[in-house]
């Protein structure tokens, strides 16, 4: 009897998703949505959110769309030493949100690549942008070296088919402030 894992098991890809799972938000024509509700924590002493808070927010979903695509980022970390970091992060910031609003943080997948891949992040208040996001993400080896995406991930984000060089889920190109963060 064979204990061979099947390779998108030994990727940190698991098996098909648990639906309605906390947090997950859903994947939508090719888009991953995710609903954000703003808390008293959120907002800065004019009652508005933070600019940081947005970095947060696109994290979050970032972290619950791969949980959702069944990538478990701690197994492939401790299985496979690979690991995903910020190398790169725009933000133009258009509208403030602010104390109970409902938010969702709309991503698509603008540009894989073999080591990389560039999403388009938009926090939305309804059908209006009030954030827009450009991340690159790096994907790197134990020794925090760039490493070619693992088939079974590059597999499962196939799944996102919003990034055939548009403009993304926020309607423009890249933003206007530049923020670097390191994870």
């Amino acid at each position: 009897m064979s204990t061979a894992m099947p390779m998108a098991e030994a990727a940190g890809v698991a098996g098909a998703p648990g639906i309605g799972e906390p947090g997950q938000g859903r994947l939508l024509a090719g888009r991953h949505v995710f609903p954000v509700r703003v808390y008293y924590e959120d907002t800065d002493a004019g009652g508005i959110v933070y600019y940081a808070n947005y970095l947060k927010f696109a994290e979050r979903a970032r972290t619950e769309l791969l949980r959702l695509l069944g990538i478990d980022q701690a197994r492939l970390a401790a299985e496979t030493g690979l690991v995903f970091a910020v190398r790169r992060c725009a933000a133009d910031y258009r509208k403030p949100a602010r104390l109970d609003d409902v938010l969702e943080v709309v991503t698509t997948l603008a540009e894989p690549g073999r080591a990389r891949l560039t999403l388009a992040q938009a926090v939305r208040r309804g059908a209006e942008t009030l954030v827009s996001l450009d991340v690159q993400i790096a994907c790197l080896d134990r020794d925090l070296r760039p490493a070619r995406l693992p088939d079974p991930v590059r597999r499962a984000l196939g799944r996102l088919d919003g990034g055939s060089g548009g403009s993304g889920p926020g309607g423009s190109g890249p933003g206007e402030t530049t923020t670097t963060t390191g994870r």
